[in-house]
Order: structure tokens, then sequence, then C-alpha cells
């Protein structure tokens, strides 16, 4: 069995084994069986208490494994783990399945629920028998014996295809390089990048340097290097990922998990799957989503063809006989940026070394909430370049377990995100805190250099750290509706709005500080950050938008789509397309969030809880941006509440009134 053992009840990830994982799932899942049919075999009358709040706690074990395990398929991932997760993915399904259409233990909600206007239950505890009948409605427990055969191979066919998909883009990430031995092939680069090029290369036994697709090799490369044909290799080999016919290829896989997803909504009544996820979010309607879309896709193209054009024309003035290709935006870009502000990545990271902004993030979380956060080094860890901490509260009560991991390597996939490997709830009158996992890809130490971020990703350790407190802030009684446990377009609220910070002067100029001089970043220099904030962010919208876009468009199809992928992605995008179209190359192949991550029919999301948090934020900015009373009211509001009550019940009891899309246009320059 997995071992949980280390202080606080953590995760003994230094006894695990591969082997392992197998007999414990399977040991876990005979555990939950049992308790499961204890509460179908109950011949008392169903009560909120042996249905119910039994029904939740009976699946905390394997929730609890279910989050050591696929965390560490994405973080710290191998050959044989990837192939345990498609072995035991199936198994996790059929449990699930089993249980929503189990007529017996449906029959016991229903009447509970028939019943729940006269239980006088707590709020959370109505909360918590809503969202159970509605879980069973949605997955299966109404339909027809024949339809629940089908339900069940649907789902179990959906839980193997995600994880292939995943396994290809990983994969297809991994096995690229691009290997240069002339030092003429490096002009344009700086001396960072070039250093943390020949590192790589050095731990591939090569000689010169060596590139990847990861995010802090492949974005630096792409914004610096003078070589366009580079560039362009680059891109290519990028925007191809899992689309090339092999064994790798995702096309057939997004068909088939398109086609299945329809057929699940189907099933359920829906004519589309859009229109089945959206019935449990903010936005409600694949009409309302499109309708917001547009809205923003309006105010955004016209400033995203100026900035074009403004690009366009110094690429022409610095002899670029041609229109701009993808390849040419970053690098151009930066020229144009660094022209307007004097300002670039390579004068900015000497001020941004990891350390720094982790102790300054740490303190503007202690001066908005009171929280300190303390390193252990008595907590088995999955990878040694993990770090721990605990967290506690303004008054010493502890309230998370902190896991920070920083650094890109093979087994770990791409991008950022924030996990648990132990949910917040209550355990009778104990509160169970949870244990938070922050995971990066940010560059990593040199032989004569710390990790330097660039600002945006300081950005994005805000933005993670944000996901964070509303795990370690939540406040809930039940595992499924703490934390983050919410509408996925309400997710975002907390990260984004911990984002503010990084474009205000006076937090930036405490954590600012030179690596080697300890001197802090001139004020005119973060002057000019704050300046360029919004440069090209109507470009920035509109590709974000077109992602959106794309995400609706294969969720809102009626009949399985057998043509060509990259043509109905190039449909789908075309009214946010600024560029020529480039052939062999797919963006969907490589769209992790929604073919892979949980964000199908979702992706939207990101824009829409923009909307709230420049409407939240702005509140800290009538009444200071470090003001404690708003931070806690915040704290109350939001981050402590979990999905115990509607997002937007728990955002007008923060804020006074609903979001208005203002704030979004003018804080991003979209507005004149």
């Amino acid at each position: 069995m997995i071992n949980f053992t280390a202080p606080f009840q953590a995760v003994c990830f230094d006894k695990i084994k591969n082997d392992q994982y197998m007999p414990a799932f399977r040991s876990i899942l005979d555990d939950s069986q049992r308790n499961i049919e204890k509460i179908v075999s109950d011949p008392e009358m169903p009560t909120f208490e042996n249905t119910i709040e039994a029904l939740e706690t009976s699946l905390h074990e394997l929730k609890r494994m279910e989050l050591v395990f696929f965390n560490i398929n994405a973080a710290e991932t191998n050959k044989e783990i990837q192939q345990i997760a498609q072995e035991v993915s199936p198994l996790l399904t059929e449990f699930y399945n089993n249980i929503t259409l189990n007529e017996a233990l449906f029959r016991k909600v229903k009447i509970l629920y028939g019943q729940k206007d006269q239980l006088s239950l707590p709020a959370e505890s109505y909360k918590l028998l809503e969202e159970t009948h509605k879980n069973f409605i949605r997955n299966g427990a109404a339909l027809d014996p024949e339809s629940k055969t089908i339900f069940r191979e649907t789902t179990r066919e959906l839980s193997v295809l995600t994880l292939k998909f995943e396994e290809n883009l990983l994969d297809e990430t991994n096995a690229y390089q691009l290997h240069l031995t002339e030092e003429k092939d490096l002009s344009g680069l700086p001396g960072f990048v070039r250093e943390a090029a020949a590192l790589e290369a050095k731990s591939r036994n090569l000689q010169g340097w060596v590139f990847t697709l990861k995010a802090p090799s492949y974005t630096v490369f792409m914004k610096y290097a003078d070589n366009r044909e580079l560039r362009e290799k680059m891109y290519r080999a990028n925007s191809s990922r899992c689309y090339h016919k092999d064994e790798k290829d995702n096309q057939e896989i997004i068909k088939r998990i398109a086609e299945l997803r329809l057929k699940l909504a189907n099933l359920l009544g829906y004519d589309t799957y859009a229109r089945y996820v959206l019935e449990n979010r903010m936005a409600e309607t694949p009409e309302r989503v499109n309708s917001f879309l547009q809205d923003i896709l309006e105010a955004s193209m016209p400033v995203a063809r100026e900035e074009y054009a403004g690009v366009q024309e110094l690429a022409r003035k610095q002899g670029a006989a041609f229109a701009l290709q993808r390849w040419d935006w970053s690098y151009y870009s930066e020229k144009l940026k660094i022209a307007r502000f004097d300002i670039s990545d390579e004068i900015i990271k000497p001020y941004l070394k990891l350390e720094n902004v982790e102790k300054g993030i740490f303190d503007l979380i202690g001066r908005l909430y009171g929280l300190s956060f303390k390193t252990v080094d008595n907590i088995p860890v999955y990878h040694q370049d993990v770090r721990t901490f605990e967290v506690r509260d303004v008054d010493g009560r502890f309230l998370a377990l902190l896991y920070l991991d920083y650094f890109p390597r093979e087994g770990k996939q791409g991008g950022a995100w924030m996990t648990n490997y132990l949910e917040q709830h209550k355990k009778a009158i104990k509160d169970i805190r949870p244990h938070v996992s922050l995971v990066f890809n940010f560059t990593k130490p040199t032989g004569s250099q710390p990790s330097l971020l660039t600002y945006d990703e300081l950005r994005t350790f805000l933005h993670e750290f944000g996901h964070a407190l509303h795990s370690i802030l939540s406040e809930c009684r039940y595992w499924s509706l703490s934390g983050t446990n919410v509408y996925r377009d309400f997710v975002e609220l907390p990260s984004q709005i911990l984002e503010n910070w990084g474009e205000e002067k006076e937090w930036l100029s405490q954590v600012a500080v030179h690596y080697e001089t300890g001197e802090k970043m001139p004020g005119e220099m973060i002057d000019k950050i704050i300046q360029s904030r919004n440069f090209n962010n109507g470009y920035a919208f509109v590709r974000q938008l077109s992602f959106g876009l794309n995400d609706m468009s294969w969720h809102s199809v009626t009949q399985p789509f057998t043509g060509d992928v990259a043509d109905f992605e190039r449909n789908a995008m075309a009214p946010a397309e600024l560029f020529p179209q480039v052939d062999e190359c797919c963006f969907s192949t490589g769209f992790h969030h929604i073919f892979g991550g949980g964000y199908a029919a979702g992706y939207y999301g990101y824009k829409w809880a923009e909307v709230l948090d420049a409407d939240a934020f702005s509140l800290f900015r009538q009444n200071g941006i470090f003001d404690r009373k708003t931070a806690q009211s915040f704290r109350k509001n939001i981050l402590s509440r979990g999905g115990t009550e509607h997002p937007m019940v728990l955002y007008k009891r923060f804020r006074g009134q609903e979001p208005s899309i203002e704030p979004l246009l003018e804080r991003s320059g979209l507005r004149k």
C-alpha cells in the first residue's frame, strides 16, 4: 500500500515503487466497493448522513490515491507509470460508473433530493445533496439499461484516449531537439540563452548547443534568434506535434474523442457536448459563450490589426521583404517593444532571481492574508528539485503543506499548474488541511547564474499561487466542495486576480533586486514594465480567443466529424486569424487543455475570469492594493468557500454587484 506516515500525513514518495501502484489501486477499489455496498444494503430509511455523507466519505481513500498517482504521471512520469495509467483508468471509470448507474443507490439519492426542502440541512450540506443528485443524473443514472451499457463503453474508451493523447504529446515534445554547432547560428541570442542551451547539450553528451520544445527553451529562441530559417524550423516542429501520420499522431484520437463526447451528450439528452458541459458553468449555454467571445473579439480585433501593422512596418524598416509569418511575430515584436520602451527580458531577468520572487510572493500573501511560509526538510518528495513548506495562519494555525517544483525535465508535462495531494475537508470535528503542489517549467540555474525569471514567468508564478491560495485558505466541510472544486469558468478568478500585483510598482520595487549587485530595480525600469503591459495586448487577446473558438467548435459538432483536422481548425479559428496559414501544422493535435486536460468546452473560461478579476481588483485599487480588509473579504467570500455556493452569489457577496466588462477593456487598453 501507499504510505502516508510522513509528517502531516504526507505521501512517502521515498517509499513508493512503481509496482505498488496497481495492487494499491485494486485494494482500495475493493474497500471502496464494500463501502458502497454497505450504503446500498442499509435497511434503514435513507438519511443525509447514511447516504449522501456516507457516499462522500467512502471515496476519500480512493480520491487521495488518484491524486498521488495521476499527479506523478504529470510531473515525473515514465513508460512504466504511463502503462499503469492506461491500465488503471478504465478500472476507475468502471468503478465510478458502477456508483452512478446503481439503481438502488440512485433511488436513495432521489428520495432525499425530493425531500431536500424538508430536511432543514445546513447550506453546505444542502449544496452537497444537490451536487450529488446532479452528478448521478449527469452520469447516466436516469438512462434505460441499454443506454447505460453504451454510457459505460463510451466513458471507458474516453478515459483511455485522453491519456493516450497526453502521452503522445509528451513523447513528441521530448523527442525533438535543435542541435547547433556553429556560433553563427546563435546570432541574436542573449548570453543566458546560450548558456542554458550549452548545458542542455552537455546533458545529452553533445557538443555545441541544444534547443528543445520545452517552454523556457522554445520561447526565448523564437524571441531572439536572428536566423529566420531556424525560427521557422522550431515553429514547425512545435506546431506539428502529433501531426505526422505515425504512431504518435493525435488526429484520429481527436476525432474519436469529439465523437465520443457528442455520443455521451446525446445519450443524456443534449444536442452538443458544449451544451452538456456548460449547464454546469457560470456561462450556462453555448450561445452565451459564443456571444461573449464575439463581443471581446470585436473589441480586440481592430487593435490587433493595428499592432500587426506596426510590427510589420518595423520588420520592413529592418529589411524584411516578406509578410510576417507566425515564426516572425515574437522576434519582431520584441524588437518593437525594445524600440518603444527600452525594455527586454535580458534587461529584466537579472532582477528576477527565482528565490527573490518566491520570497516576494510569500511576503505579499503575508501582507494580504497574514500567512507565513516555513521551509521543511523532513517531507519526502518525488524529485530532488521539489521543495516543501508548511503554511500557517496569522494565529499560528497550520493551514497547508506546500510543494514547489520549478524546473523542466523529461518526465514532466509542459506548462505550469497547481494541484493537490490532499484536499481540505472535515472529518468529524477535525479539520484536514490540504497538501498543495505548484509545478512549473522555469529556466534552470546555470554554472554562472541562478534561475532568473522573465516577467511573463513572474506573472505565471503569481497566477499559480492564486490557485494555491484557493486550496490553502479553504474552510469547507466536504472534500468534493472544497478549494478549487468550483465551476471551471470561476476557478481562474483567484489565480488571475493575483497577477495584478505584478503590475504594481509598490510591490515590484520590493521584489526586483539584481542578483549580483543587490540593487533594487530602478524606478524608471519598473515604470517601463508597467507602461509596456498592454504592448500587443490586442494580439494576445485575439490569440487566446482563437483557442476558445477552436474549443467551442470541436464541442459544438452535432454529427461525428470525419474530415481533415487542420481544415476544421482553420475554419474554427478564422475569425481571429491575423497570419497566413502554415501548411503541415496543426494546433489541435497538441491542444492539451481540451483533449487531455479538463477544459473541454471551457477554454473561454480564462477570458471569462479576466472579466471577474479586473472587476474585483478595481475594489483593491479603490481601497488600496494592500488593504487587509478588502483581502479578508476576498478570503472570506471567495477563497475559503470553494464550491459551497453558486459562484455569482459568492462574487456578489464580495463585490456588492455583478461584474462589468469595462474594467477589463480599460485595463487591457482595448477601450480608448
